[in-house]
């Protein structure tokens, strides 16, 4: 970064570069006329509304833009971790958007961005337990959750509203600031922390500042495909013996 700059100019430079907006694009998102190359060259100071938007829309943390806090992100007292956009269908009923391995990866940084999720496969589930609330899909990457899920499978998340409803030992899948997580969650007594256990003994537990959760999905079910055919099914092999066995008797009998 240019030195020479105020750090409010830096950072909001960096903060566009993070969310992958052009500088128009930006501008048209935070409500600037033209777009934002003058802020970002410093000629421009950035006002007070363009400063409650970046919190409204990405929840930057004002004392961060203007070099005063380390949290890039506004601390979340209150625990919501509640979906932060919602899709519906011309019907307007609730729509379970589809999250691949690909798209998890840019998830953090376009969770407020509304035209990014109607990139994202959508459908629905005419089930009781999909009505009332909330679900997400998101295809599971690598095996720190074997044996239960397999690495490509999708899980299906009910959204948490708050961390306080979260069930002590239960599978979420965590969407931090910087990537999106499978895992079971331990709550830790009088702490501000919460560990992330891997169903896979190789994995070692992770413990991650509550307040760096920005969304939550209780797993509640599980997509599979490809199925394949057991290799080494004993009670299968013993059918097959026994039907061999009970053809080769038959073949007697007919001689």
């Amino acid at each position: 970064m240019d030195k020479k700059l105020s750090i409010e100019a830096q950072r909001f430079k960096k903060i566009r570069e993070e969310f992958h907006y052009t500088q128009q694009s930006f501008a048209n998102k935070l409500g600037i006329k033209g777009n934002t190359a003058d802020i970002e060259r410093g000629k421009t100071k950035i006002s007070g509304k363009v400063v409650m938007q970046l919190l409204k829309e990405f929840g930057i943390n004002p004392l961060w833009l203007f070099g005063e806090n380390f949290n890039q992100y506004v601390i979340n007292n209150n625990g919501n971790v509640s979906p932060k956009v919602v899709t519906v269908d011309t019907g307007g009923k609730e729509t379970i958007l589809l999250v691949n391995q690909k798209a998890a990866a840019g998830y953090p940084n376009n969770i407020y961005d509304k035209g990014w999720y109607e990139k994202l496969p959508a459908f629905n589930i005419p089930l009781p337990q999909y009505r009332n609330a909330t679900y997400r899909g998101f295809q599971v990457e690598g095996d720190s959750m074997l044996p239960n899920i397999q690495p490509n499978d999708w899980v299906l998340g009910r959204a948490v509203s708050s961390i306080d409803e979260a069930s002590d030992m239960k599978i979420y899948i965590i969407v931090l600031h910087d990537s999106v997580l499978v895992k079971k969650i331990q709550k830790l007594k009088n702490s501000s922390k919460i560990r992330l256990l891997s169903l896979n003994e190789d994995y070692i537990p992770i413990d991650i500042e509550i307040n760096d959760i920005q969304e939550l999905w209780l797993v509640n079910s599980k997509l599979s495909f490809g199925v394949d055919e057991p290799s080494n099914n004993g009670l299968l092999k013993q059918l097959q013996q026994s039907m061999e066995e009970l053809k080769r008797q038959i073949s007697k009998l007919k001689k």
